[in-house]
């Protein structure tokens, strides 16, 4: 994991400090791409970390960034699909977190990491420096505005998670079905970015629960599976009713 690290960190360095701008000027008026993740970065913080930071790219499954490692960057998915995770002490995988392309990821609370990160495909991802972002922030309000507004949705998931554990089996995954067609803007067929066991190890549940629930929700009418990861949703009001 040290040795890792280093080798990140270092490869970090190298493609930043030359792509680092300080006179980065603000957006004025400027608004999110269509078709973008409804979840993703504000325009002012997203063509900051544009020009400030560099765009570096993994291969699937490789790790960005490990728990307990310092929380010195800042990261936004350009493609791809990153998951945020931690092991148990049972040695089980528990996923924190899942970042769609527009997304920002790796804002901790603290100097460390409390979780780690991998690429779930292969994925480009924008890497700028915290302290460079803290720079512009003390400059530019806007900026400010926004990095308090992605703090605010972290905590939000944070709780949203907290409430999964109360949830039935049926509820986590039809909440999980209706927050990723939000999150990719699609009005009814959507691919799933993620494994089934992604699915399940983020909700808690086994992956034949998960095979099981997605079965049912077929059959009912409410949905329907093609392959592992293709969604149509056929019935959102009847989907919306079991988690209300």
């Amino acid at each position: 994991m040290l040795a890792s690290a280093a080798v990140r960190t270092t490869a970090f360095h190298s493609a930043i400090q030359p792509a680092i701008r300080p006179t980065a000027k603000p957006l004025r008026g400027a608004s999110p791409a269509a078709g973008k993740s409804t979840d993703a970065a504000g325009a002012h913080l997203s063509e900051t970390m544009r020009l400030m930071g560099a765009t570096m790219s993994f291969a699937r499954n490789s790790e960005i960034f490990g728990e307990d490692e310092p929380a010195d960057y800042l990261y936004k998915v350009v493609n791809g699909c990153v998951r945020t995770y931690r092991i148990l002490s049972d040695g089980r995988r528990q996923i924190t977190g899942f970042y769609l392309p527009g997304e920002v990821f790796g804002l901790a609370f603290g100097a460390d990491h409390t979780e780690s990160a991998e690429a779930i495909a292969d994925s480009k991802v924008v890497v700028l420096k915290r302290r460079a972002l803290d720079a512009v922030a003390d400059r530019d309000a806007a900026i400010t505005r926004e990095l308090f507004a992605l703090t605010g949705r972290e905590l939000r998931r944070v709780q949203d998670r907290i409430l999964l554990l109360i949830e039935s089996a049926q509820e986590r995954v039809v909440g999980f079905l209706l927050e990723m067609a939000e999150r990719l803007a699609a009005e009814r067929t959507y691919e799933l970015p993620m494994s089934r066991q992604d699915i399940a190890d983020y909700l808690g549940l086994t992956i034949e629960t998960v095979s099981r629930t997605l079965t049912a929700l077929e059959g009912a009418a409410a949905i329907e599976v093609g392959g592992s990861r293709r969604i149509v949703l056929r019935n959102r009001a009847a989907l919306a009713a079991m988690v209300n």
